[in-house]
């Protein structure tokens, strides 16, 4: 089996230890990876997908909330970067319980700008001004963050964007329609120290 799954024999490193690899190693893992990486956006999908079904005690399951908070977004004329980090935002919902903005963040650093890193990466707390006080936290968690240069954005993507968006009565769009954004966002990383193409 080879490394995306598929049945072959496909040409492999030969080095047992980093420290031994030739550079014809590295070539051959080279020629893997690019392949390997234009397909993060699908993969990316096919975890958002998972959300699919599970409400959490929600009044809507984590999917119809990803949705609604990026149509939400787009219909306010967001740009598709912003449009995509709202759909993903919650991504991490499944493998990081306790730290899901962080998960999210790892995903779309190399995508997105700084600011916009940032408002997935703080989003957690800044979400908690509207519910911390009901489950014995401080609601003003995120003023440790006041001053800095995001601070009103990442305010204003919860308010706007993040808790309006549990409403069941909400028209959002598809996830389809989302796709092609996921895909141009994705297709070129703008901040990776695993860029091969500058």
């Amino acid at each position: 089996m080879d490394n995306d799954g598929g049945i072959g024999a496909e040409a492999q490193a030969g080095f047992a230890n980093m420290e031994s690899g030739t550079q014809e190693d590295w070539a051959i893992i080279a020629d893997h990876f690019s392949p390997f990486a234009s397909k993060v956006a699908d993969r990316v999908l096919d975890h958002l997908r998972l959300l699919d079904g599970d409400y959490g005690g929600f009044p809507i399951d984590r999917l119809q909330h990803s949705l609604q908070t990026a149509t939400r977004a787009h219909r306010d004329g967001r740009d598709e970067q912003y449009v995509v980090m709202a759909l993903l935002h919650d991504i991490g919902d499944t493998l990081g319980s306790y730290n899901h903005p962080d998960v999210a963040a790892a995903i779309l650093k190399p995508f997105v700008s700084d600011k916009l890193h940032w408002i997935t990466e703080k989003h957690g707390i800044f979400q908690g001004y509207y519910f911390f006080h009901y489950l014995g936290q401080d609601r003003d968690m995120r003023e440790a963050y006041r001053g800095h240069e995001h601070f009103e954005d990442c305010a204003e993507f919860c308010a706007k964007y993040d808790q309006a968006a549990f409403d069941s009565a909400y028209d959002s769009a598809p996830l389809e329609f989302f796709e092609p954004m996921v895909r141009r966002v994705m297709a070129k990383p703008i901040n990776s120290i695993y860029n091969l193409d500058k």
